[in-house]
């Protein structure tokens, strides 16, 4: 028996809690949020003192419905959504059998109406909610209940399921966008891997073709004219040395498209969402450790910024100097950010592991600002700093 109940009291990942909890990275605290929900019971105990009715009609009653409203309650919350419309009559049914000695009751009508906005579509969710409040309200015009109280707790009802059905619709539409900008990173990916193999190939499959050829050639040559085979020797080193250039260089290339590609998915994703997105100084050549690491920080501040600032515009800047690069992200949102929580502390473990540094600062109401500061080595500061002249002259 302790199983059962411990099983079905469980967090479904399917439920309103488990998809919370998933939206907010597993936040422990998002299983406490029915608790808060709770509170409304208050009116079931507090409206009869309002009313004529005698205390031993209506407590013993309240009560009994009660232990049956806090299990289909958690049901609702705790278990698959796909149960939550039998949950919801469930507590709308015990409304009306506890309506004639409690005209509280209309608590449980208000509960009902607030869970069938999750049932599969807001359709069939408005549909639930007039059905469940036609027998409320005839109950009630037998029970001579003042008419003014029965359309005022009916409005309220739908008023609670309204709102929740924008809520839910407002999650469906993030998690399209985030299966839209997970297939927009994939289908970048793979472009990205066959551009790869087609340079590869262009790079290596002439030049390693020569290689072997002249190679061959050598090896004939060896026994009657050494000169010769020293010559075609020398060849392949040549051409194997420029062949390890091109390749290196391919490399570097390739290094500062995963930022740049980074920076295109972030565009992508904020427009998406109403945000403006500009980025600048990002066809810098990095080396592949500080490029990965900065270009993971810029993903999770993108994704915070679409999840959490309420921003109309964002801002990525990269800049090199002084032996370091410093990647700062800023935007236009709610601001009060704290440097706390899964993403922001894999942020800056990240930035940490690499000797770097991570700084979060925004005031309530003015923005945020992201800094990540990396340290590069001296020859890469010398390199970077050589193509800059370069690309500028």
């Amino acid at each position: 028996m302790k199983g059962l109940i411990g099983s079905f009291f469980s967090i479904h990942p399917d439920s309103m809690i488990g998809r919370r909890m998933r939206a907010s990275n597993g936040s422990p605290w998002m299983r406490f949020i029915p608790l808060y929900g709770l509170i409304w019971t208050f009116w079931l105990f507090a409206s009869p003192w309002f009313g004529q009715v005698p205390m031993r009609q209506w407590l013993w009653q309240t009560m009994a419905t009660l232990p049956l409203f806090l299990a289909m309650y958690a049901g609702a919350n705790y278990r698959s959504l796909r149960w939550i419309v039998a949950n919801a009559i469930g507590i709308a049914l015990l409304g009306y059998l506890l309506m004639p000695y409690n005209w509280g009751a209309c608590t449980y009508v208000i509960y009902a109406c607030a869970f069938l906005a999750f049932a599969p579509t807001p359709l069939r969710a408005l549909a639930l909610m007039i059905l469940v409040l036609v027998p409320y309200l005839l109950i009630g015009y037998f029970q001579h209940l003042p008419w003014p109280f029965l359309l005022s707790m009916a409005v309220m009802a739908l008023a609670i399921g309204g709102s929740n059905i924008a809520y839910r619709s407002s999650q469906v539409k993030d998690a399209q966008l985030q299966v839209s900008h997970e297939e927009i990173r994939r289908l970048a990916a793979t472009a990205e891997r066959e551009r790869i193999g087609r340079d590869l190939h262009d790079l290596l499959g002439h030049t390693l073709s020569l290689i072997a050829l002249k190679s061959e050639l050598a090896g004939k040559l060896l026994a009657r004219d050494p000169a010769a085979a020293r010559r075609e020797i020398g060849e392949v080193e040549r051409t194997a040395r420029e062949a390890l250039a091109q390749v290196r260089g391919a490399v570097t290339g390739m290094r500062a498209a995963g930022l740049v590609g980074e920076a295109a998915s972030a565009r992508t994703m904020l427009e998406c969402a109403g945000v403006r997105f500009a980025f600048d100084g990002f066809d810098r050549a990095l080396p592949s450790s500080q490029e990965n690491c900065l270009a993971l920080v810029l993903r999770e501040a993108a994704t915070n910024i679409q999840r959490h600032a309420g921003a109309r515009s964002a801002r990525a800047e990269l800049v090199v100097a002084e032996n370091a690069v410093e990647l700062r992200i800023s935007d236009d949102g709610n601001g009060g950010i704290r440097g706390h929580g899964n993403g922001l502390n894999g942020m800056r473990e990240r930035v940490e592991a690499l000797g770097g540094s991570l700084r979060i600062s925004g005031e309530r109401g003015q923005g945020a600002v992201i800094e990540a500061r990396l340290p590069l080595p001296s020859s890469n500061v010398i390199g970077i700093a050589d193509a800059s002249r370069k690309a500028s002259a």
